[in-house]
């Protein structure tokens, strides 16, 4: 007799919720004309307190550094970032937001709201304080510190 696996049904249906929330962000993204990934990038050089090296984005995004140089050339034709030489060593090059990127941050924001929004309708304000303390307890102190950590 199969016994009901709880553990393996939560897994499964925080995967599909992880399925929706990218298809929601998706679509919220397509009005300004950027993808997730190149989304998550903006928002990490806005967190920033200096231009940083692409390998510094490629750390802190966790990807490998072909990833942020396609990412940023992106983004780059559309005139939301810019490559900069280090005023201390001009061989490094880094990498900041153009104005036209700060403008779509702004506009990230609001799309950012609108899909969390249409994620979280169903909840009522006790259940969403509810959800955020339950996802809370399942961040490791360290990868929570690790994500607001300044480049």
């Amino acid at each position: 007799m199969n016994t009901p696996d709880p553990d393996g049904l939560l897994a499964e249906q925080l995967l599909r919720l992880t399925r929706r929330l990218q298809r929601i962000q998706k679509r919220h993204l397509v009005p300004i004309g950027i993808t997730p990934a190149q989304s998550r990038l903006l928002r990490t050089l806005a967190h920033c307190e200096t231009p940083p090296r692409m390998a510094d984005l490629a750390d802190r995004l966790e990807v490998v550094p072909r990833a942020v140089t396609t990412l940023v050339d992106a983004l780059e034709t559309g005139d939301l970032v810019r490559r900069v030489p280090d005023p201390t060593n001009r061989r490094v090059i880094r990498i900041e937001l153009t104005d036209a990127g700060l403008k779509t941050l702004g506009e990230l924001r609001g799309a950012r709201r609108a899909a969390a929004e249409d994620i979280l309708a169903p909840l009522d304000a006790d259940q969403r304080a509810q959800l955020g303390g339950l996802l809370n307890a399942l961040f490791d102190v360290r990868d929570a510190q690790d994500g607001h950590r300044r480049c």
